[in-house]
């Protein structure tokens, strides 16, 4: 009779096999039931509805969302593929939401099909799919599949998207105005159902984003016709947008920065104390830098999952952490961090002591934070831990947040998104603000596999520094309120839960 392990190996070849191309989801009927619930039961596959289930990994964590963050997209399309066939698609707003890239897996997904029965759904980690029926499908030229999903075309998105889209995702809106070409497509789908009224609003919405040439042949076009235009502005209530010119071809995560900060930037100056001013005494500075070093290193670390003590951190400072001849030393993975920590923290002193003295800090900060990374894992990859490719700098993957429906972005955009946001900082002339958004915009982009929150809260405390604001310490004891914080930032764009925080955490070290 087989082991265990070899009927456990044989379903995992099976999986193996199902998997080919990189899918994630698979129909009960796939498998049989032996293989379904003895890879259930091991880990290798987790339930979804009925007979649906998804790839995850045994050693997941209780409550990790990850695997199903990974499926999700690809579930909703398998799903509706087999029960619907070719006869459903996503509502406009999704559709423009997809369209330019946002990253945040709504709780709900609205499905449209004749075939529809009104009828919610429940997935997992809170997020729901509802069916609605349709009775007037829309044409064919309007619907296009992308990566498994049928979805509205931008042009016939913004046509069916109601007034409200406008008011309530205001940077998507404009996101997805700034990707026309030309307005021919929208144009087309205006005067085939002689929608004036949508005509009026998406010239006056193409107007404030300075594009008045599209907004200008959109009226002349349906006046030219015989329809009465009247143009309005749906960003009225919504004066940071349309505040600069988008440059041709601008990739849309770079767009989505320069939105994300012109809506945040003024809540963290009502929030934040007012700088103080570059420090007179830059060697009383760097010595409360130093003095802040033990207790920095154990709650960052701390946050981070890593288990370390003030012991194990005073013998990394104190040189008698020697992984050369303690074998314990050499294992130990929170050995590595601790001694990772303490180079990388030595490499920012050296910036902020250049910030100091006078460099910019944004641009000290770009240049020095690929050495601020590297040291961070160097020891790891010295003992072999991690492979030398850990140092290369930004990833060339996907990733995703453990308990969080945030999804940063492709790994392709972070090239993008690194300059533009370095250029952000060079242009912020407030370091509270510098420091406030640098942060929470590194965990948004999330440019490195690991190692982000202690890169993000090194940017913070180096743009502080410029201020003359105090070295801000994030507690342990803080961790829900930070992540909750930074959660609702990309969820809802609301950055002054975390704009408190760090309120908080100068005035306390300042007392």
């Amino acid at each position: 009779m087989p082991a265990p392990r070899e009927k456990t190996a044989a379903s995992l070849e099976i999986l193996r096999a199902l998997q080919a191309g990189g899918r994630r989801v698979f129909a009960g009927a796939e498998l049989t039931r032996v293989h379904r619930d003895r890879l259930v039961r091991t880990g290798y596959l987790q339930r979804v509805i009925g007979g649906w289930l998804i790839s995850t990994n045994p050693t997941a964590e209780p409550g990790d969302s990850t695997p199903w963050l990974t499926a999700f997209w690809e579930f909703c399309g398998a799903y509706c593929e087999k029960r619907f066939g070719a006869e459903w698609h996503l509502s406009p707003e999704q559709s423009l939401a997809l369209h330019v890239e946002t990253s945040v897996i709504p709780t709900q997904v609205l499905v449209f099909s004749p075939k529809g029965q009104n009828n919610r759904i429940d997935l997992l980690h809170g997020t729901s799919l509802l069916d609605l029926r349709e009775r007037t499908p829309p044409l064919p030229e309007d619907l296009e599949r992308r990566e498994g999903l049928r979805l509205y075309t931008l042009d016939a998105a913004l046509t069916r998207v109601p007034e409200a889209f406008f008011t309530g995702q205001p940077l998507e809106a404009e996101l997805a105005l700034n990707r026309l070409r030309d307005v021919s497509g929208v144009l087309r789908i205006l005067l085939r159902g002689g929608h004036s009224v949508v005509a009026g609003r998406l010239a006056g919405a193409l107007r404030r984003i300075g594009r008045a040439a599209f907004a200008e042949e959109i009226i002349v076009t349906m006046r030219a016709a015989g329809h009465q235009v009247t143009e309005t502005d749906p960003f009225a209530e919504t004066p940071w947008i349309g505040q600069r010119v988008v440059a041709a071809g601008e990739a849309p995560i770079s767009g989505r920065l320069h939105g994300l900060w012109a809506r945040t930037r003024d809540a963290i100056l009502e929030i934040v104390p007012r700088a103080p001013g570059r420090p007179v005494d830059i060697a009383a500075y760097l010595a409360t830098v130093d003095e802040v070093y033990a207790t920095d290193a154990y709650h960052s670390l701390s946050i981070e999952g890593y288990q370390v003590s003030a012991e194990l951190i005073e013998r990394v400072r104190s040189g008698a952490w020697r992984p050369e001849q303690n074998e314990a030393d050499r294992e130990s993975r929170n050995a590595m961090a601790a001694r990772g920590y303490w180079q990388a923290f030595t490499a920012v002193k050296r910036s902020v002591t250049a910030i100091l003295e006078g460099a910019p800090a944004a641009g000290r900060v770009q240049e020095d934070h690929g050495e601020w990374y590297r040291e961070l894992f160097q020891p790891s990859v010295a003992v072999g831990l991690l492979a030398p490719a850990a140092l290369a700098g930004y990833r060339n993957d996907f990733v995703f947040l453990k308990t969080s429906r945030y999804v940063p972005p492709r790994w392709e955009a972070v090239r993008d998104a690194m300059p533009t946001l370095f250029e952000l900082l060079v242009a912020e002339q407030e370091p509270a603000v510098r420091a406030v958004l640098g942060h929470w915009l590194i965990g948004y982009i999330h440019p490195y596999m690991d190692g982000n929150g202690r890169i993000a809260r090194f940017v913070m405390n180096a743009m502080l520094a410029e201020g003359g604001y105090p070295w801000v310490v994030i507690r342990l004891e803080q961790r829900s309120r930070y992540l909750a914080a930074l959660d609702r930032a990309s969820l809802e764009l609301d950055i002054r839960p975390f704009a408190e925080l760090v309120a908080d955490g100068v005035r306390g070290a300042t007392r």
